[in-house]
């Protein structure tokens, strides 16, 4: 947990409860379960044009879509994750086989599983998707179980420019969905596996360890001081406090062991650090995904928001379970939070038109959704309903032709 999330989540979990007890009393038996919602209209335009602007942007880069299925056999769909996605993942038996089957919480071993096992490419592969994801427990502050995920993933190649490249896609995402104020943070789990495998005591206890650091936990990683060796008792504590720009890297020179591992991945960390034209920081205490991820990881915030917008990383090797051990790397995001960090979406104008058999009219109103127009046809006996659109011009019969005219505004309401 970065402490950007570290001091929000207090503030926003209060405002949280209110609203949801305020809803439970308002909707009664309509209410969903927790942490589900509907996506109503306005939303759901939004969500839907940010998944077209991203999928482009993604095939100009040279991604292939690949749309995987929503539920798999559950020996499939957890492997490679090291054990991090079972809690999440809604289980089910399959009436057929009678075998286990899991709904997907994360679409990535998914698409690593396509790489390995169907295309089998031996070069480089791009592949980017999108799809509901559905978890047992809500990932963050106020998010949601079924997010929307959309992503990214290069395979085959095991250098830096990889990362890179997966790194300015995943800003380039949040810039043109038209987010302001975003900035990344990076770490580097080959810190943390370096002083494990310095120390058998601590790697006897990794899981604690990995714990203790993801909630920034300092007095609960002292306790553990006496049963480690001593540098590698310092330097976990000191973890939590290298956190900041990109000076952190050379902090952690000072306060770190002189391993090989450490000083390779500080330096990783500088060049990517140096390759990135936006705000950096450094989080050596994420090891979030542990189990899963293998060397750098990355993360997007915004200011308006107290979780990860993004989340990514390298993930070498996991393909192994599928057959074919391949370097990989990328990152994924939720569209529905993306959506929620815009301003409401402004309600697109519409041509009203009248309901009626005459073919002339029909052929109007082909002509205009042909353009790119949108024609809302008034049903008999009901005046159009404006709520995503509003109807500023009008399709009317002048001179034996059906004409498209400017409606005049509304006039303001009268103060009651």
């Amino acid at each position: 947990m970065g402490l950007h999330e570290v001091h929000t989540r207090s503030r926003f979990f209060f405002v949280r409860c209110f609203y949801e007890l305020r809803t439970r009393k308002r909707m009664g038996k309509w209410l969903l379960p927790e942490s589900l919602a509907d996506i109503l209209p306005a939303e759901a335009r939004r969500i839907e044009e940010l998944r077209r602007l991203l999928l482009d942007l993604y095939r100009t880069y040279g991604y292939e879509l690949v749309m995987p299925p929503l539920v798999e056999y559950l020996d499939s769909l957890l492997s490679g994750s090291g054990g991090d996605l079972d809690l999440h993942t809604f289980k089910l038996v399959d009436q057929l086989s009678g075998r286990s089957l899991g709904i997907r919480a994360d679409m990535t071993p998914q698409v690593m599983r396509i790489d390995a096992h169907l295309l089998n490419r031996a070069g480089v592969t791009r592949l980017c998707y999108y799809g509901s994801v559905l978890h047992t427990r809500p990932r963050g502050l106020w998010a949601t179980r079924e997010p929307l995920q959309i992503g990214a993933e290069i395979y085959g190649h095991a250098g830096p420019e990889a990362d890179v490249e997966v790194m300015r896609l995943a800003l380039e995402s949040v810039a043109r969905a038209g987010v302001a104020d975003y900035r990344i943070d990076l770490s580097h789990l080959g810190v943390v596996r370096a002083l494990l495998e310095a120390d058998p005591a601590a790697a006897a206890r990794a899981d604690e360890i990995f714990g203790l650091l993801r909630d920034k936990d300092t007095p609960g990683l002292a306790a553990l001081a006496p049963a480690l060796r001593a540098d590698t008792a310092a330097a976990l504590q000191a973890l939590p406090g290298l956190y900041g720009d990109a000076d952190v890297i050379e902090r952690a020179r000072g306060l770190l062991p002189a391993l090989p591992q450490i000083a390779a991945a500080l330096d990783t960390l500088a060049s990517l650090a140096r390759a990135l034209d936006v705000e950096v920081g450094i989080d050596l205490a994420d090891v979030r995904s542990f189990h899963y991820h293998t060397g750098i990881v990355f993360a997007i915030y915004c200011d308006a928001w107290p979780n990860a917008v993004v989340r990514g990383g390298r993930y070498d090797d996991v393909g192994r379970d599928f057959g074919r051990a391949r370097p990989a790397t990328g990152f994924s995001l939720d569209l529905r939070e993306l959506a929620g960090l815009l301003p409401p979406a402004v309600a697109s104008s519409a041509v009203r038109a009248p309901w009626g058999t005459d073919p002339e009219l029909a052929k109007a109103v082909d002509a205009l959704r042909a353009a790119g127009q949108i024609v809302v046809q008034s049903l008999p006996g009901h005046e159009p309903d404006e709520q995503e659109y509003v109807c500023d011009r009008e399709l009317v019969l002048r001179d034996g032709a059906w004409q498209v005219v400017l409606l005049a505004p509304a006039a303001p309401s009268s103060p009651h």
